[in-house]
């Protein structure tokens, strides 16, 4: 008889394009054995009964700012990773900028890799920067094992990331493409931008309504219309990062249909908040792009149901409180970032799933599967399936709760959902076969460092 690690019996195996009740047996970080429709004869050190709740492969969140090393006053890889953890993430590809130093050569990568090594659960990857002054470094951050490349097309907010003028980021793309690597981008119009928040603030209109106006969805437009003509220009690759409309995800979805090899992402928040939700909780709810309408959130969620959105990511860019605070009604002062990395599946279940009945499989393509392929890292993750690894999220999707400030990991515990009701809850993370996240607790101190190197280049 078999001995594995860990056995999982009687669990509901979503898969993409199915459900099948079964059991899973891990053993050294990977799953070794599925079964459908009967028990797997065997031992195990552990076994976990998940009768009556839904196994999931484990969210890949793309799209995070841990802010480490320099700036974990803001958050930290301890507390995020361990935010991912409790929402069912099991790996995550940190941004370059927010870091003191940005990752933008090999130096500033080798120092966010060795934090993240001591204080990491779940499985980490890391973006490289692309600014002005980096240009010559694209090979050597390639070369190192970044995802891909992040580069902002109006200003960042962060002093020592410099966004990409046209001429940089032509250049840029150039180089990406030569590597064979990706190019994301924030893609927002400065000049739009810039001059109607200048006409905005020079007439004292600054409230919540007016920050929105001066970052309008035709600011997004201009901006992925400019950098889909470099791309066919140039060959690169491109991921276009947190659409707020499918005004947005249209003209990328045309250029999709002429060839060009570009996806997009959106994110919970602009499923699930509103104009009125950033008046009503300030700064809490302010990023950029904006919270739009309720029937931009509707249009997006039918992008979603009709396949025209790639990947759902969080973006989860948080700061300290006194950040985030409106001075004066002044929604321009406050910084613009929404913690919500605990929360991605829980807003995709309860607005998703139980609310406008998006299937359990497609939640699962667009936050697993869909970046595991698009990354390169399926089969190894993204699927439920042998020799596949061992990461997981069980969930009782019968459980509701709401989510309050004492249930957040982050350092800094406030978001824009706390209050909020959710259905369906996450019971239990495995990372790499190991158990980090049970019943409301954090189960370890470090991730199970089995399989990471085919995360860790």
């Amino acid at each position: 008889m078999a001995t594995y690690d860990l056995i999982i019996r009687n669990g509901n195996l979503v898969m993409v394009d199915s459900i099948v009740q079964g059991d899973i047996a891990i053993k050294e970080g990977k799953i070794k054995e599925v079964s459908i429709g009967k028990n797997i004869d065997a031992t195990a050190t552990r076994e976990i009964n998940a009768e009556g709740q839904h196994i999931l492969p484990g969210l890949i969140d793309t799209h995070v700012h841990f802010n480490e090393p320099g700036r974990t006053e803001w958050e930290g890889i301890q507390t995020g990773s361990r935010s991912l953890a409790a929402g069912g993430v099991t790996t995550y590809f940190d941004m370059p900028l927010n870091s003191t130093p940005p990752t933008i050569n090999k130096e500033s990568l080798a120092l966010k890799r060795a934090c993240s090594e001591e204080k990491s659960i779940v499985n980490f990857r890391f973006w490289g920067g692309l600014v002005p002054e980096n240009i010559e470094n694209i090979k050597e951050l390639d070369e190192n094992g970044v995802i891909g490349f992040k580069a902002f097309m109006s200003p960042s907010g962060i002093i020592d990331f410099n966004h990409v003028d046209d001429m940089t980021i032509f250049k840029g793309m150039r180089e990406i493409a030569s590597v064979g690597s990706l190019l994301a981008v924030h893609a927002e119009s400065t000049v739009i931008c810039d001059q109607l928040a200048l006409e905005k603030q020079r007439q004292n209109k600054t409230t919540a309504k007016d920050f929105v106006e001066s970052r309008p969805i035709i600011s997004e437009i201009e901006a992925v219309r400019r950098i889909i003509t470099y791309a066919e220009a140039t060959g690169c690759k491109l991921h276009i990062v947190h659409a707020s409309s499918r005004k947005v995800v249209e003209v990328i979805n045309e250029a999709k249909q002429r060839g060009l090899d570009i996806t997009v992402e959106t994110c919970p928040h602009y499923l699930s908040l509103t104009l009125k939700d950033l008046e009503e909780k300030g700064g809490l709810a302010k990023c950029c792009p904006p919270l739009r309408d309720e029937k931009e959130v509707e249009e997006l969620w039918k992008a979603i149901a009709n396949g025209e959105i790639d990947v759902i990511a969080s973006d989860h860019s948080p700061a300290p409180a006194a950040m985030k605070e409106v001075m004066n009604e002044d929604f321009f002062s406050a910084w613009g970032g929404i913690s919500g990395a605990q929360s991605t599946l829980n807003i995709m279940l309860t607005e998703g799933h139980f609310n406008r009945n998006l299937p359990l499989g497609k939640i699962v393509e667009l936050t697993s599967t869909n970046p595991a392929k698009l990354f390169g890292l399926y089969p190894h993750k993204g699927i439920i399936a042998v020799d596949s690894d061992a990461d997981l999220a069980i969930v009782n999707l019968n459980k509701s709760f709401e989510l309050k400030k004492e249930d957040l990991f982050y350092r800094h515990q406030q978001s824009p959902y706390v209050g909020r009701t959710f259905k369906g809850q996450v019971t239990t993370t495995i990372v790499n076969g190991a158990v980090v996240f049970e019943n409301g607790n954090i189960t370890t101190k470090q991730r199970n460092p089995v399989r990471n190197q085919n995360l860790i280049t």
